[in-house]
């Protein structure tokens, strides 16, 4: 989750000059250009989200050729469980159902849980991936309406975590462990990236506290890494952070991730899988 509100991402390929169209910058408030930029060729440049844009967002919905894509969007939960309902048939026949993902869950907690107990009372399986770096309380609540839960656990060393995530890993740990008493469901990953936590004595050290939690861990996934969200980043001007990450060849990846799962599972006895393609045991 970059941010907890809309935002407005560009695209100035497909920009045809503010010559040829200029709409965005005619439906603008701000006609004086302080929020939108174009380049010395009448390009689209970048979007300066004002204080008047939280409101007002317009650009995006009159620019033609889709250069200016609004990230987010708003929805009650009628609409949302309108959505949903046009897939009960498929929930009934797969035993799937419906999982909230991130962004975070837990930064709106609270419709998140009325959003999964209407799914419960319609008979709708129910799954948040969340990072569970949230307070205890809210977590609870959701957990209310969760049948599974997904979490990541990124590093064992909490300096190493704040180093690469931004937050240290206590809050993340001890929520995993609550998960855990409260007898929900459990799925881990961890996204293995050679050079930050893919060592052995990391993920030992994960393993060894898998085990120490018991039961209800359905399965321990060992993933590659993905250079997922770059368009977005691109898109509001941000810097992606592993830019410079050159992630190894298919075939090393693949080799590793056996390797660390078989390792795991031997010796810690932990459910382990290389990927995530493996069915659920539940």
């Amino acid at each position: 989750m970059l941010e907890p509100e809309q935002r407005l991402g560009i695209y100035p390929n497909k920009c045809i000059s503010k010559q040829k169209c200029g709409h965005c910058i005619k439906s603008c408030p701000l006609k004086d250009e302080s929020a939108i930029e174009f380049d010395e060729n009448g390009v689209l440049k970048a979007i300066r989200m004002a204080r008047q844009c939280k409101t007002c967002l317009h650009c995006a919905e009159v620019c033609p050729p889709r250069a200016i894509k609004l990230w987010g969007e708003k929805m009650t939960l009628d609409e949302l469980m309108k959505v949903i309902n046009e897939d009960v048939c498929f929930y009934r026949n797969t035993g799937g159902g419906v999982t909230l993902n991130g962004g975070e869950v837990m930064l709106q907690w609270e419709f998140a849980a009325t959003l999964l107990r209407t799914c419960r009372e319609a008979a709708i399986n129910t799954c948040i991936e969340t990072s569970l770096h949230c307070p205890r309380e809210h977590m609870e609540a959701v957990y209310r309406y969760t049948d599974l839960v997904i979490a990541d656990i990124k590093h064992m060393d909490s300096d190493k975590h704040k180093e690469y995530t931004g937050a240290g890993n206590e809050i993340i740990l001890g929520n995993i462990k609550r998960t855990v008493e409260l007898g929900k469901k459990l799925v881990i990953r961890t996204p293995v990236i050679p050079g930050y936590n893919g060592d052995d004595e990391n993920i030992r050290k994960t393993g060894e506290f898998l085990k120490g939690l018991g039961g209800n861990i359905v399965q321990y996934q060992l993933l590659p890494y993905r250079r997922l969200g770059t368009e977005k980043y691109d898109s509001l001007g941000m810097k992606y952070p592993m830019e410079v990450y050159r992630p190894p060849e298919r075939s090393e990846w693949e080799r590793n991730l056996v390797f660390l799962a078989n390792m795991l599972a031997d010796e810690y006895g932990l459910p382990a899988v290389a990927g995530s393609g493996k069915k659920l045991p539940i």
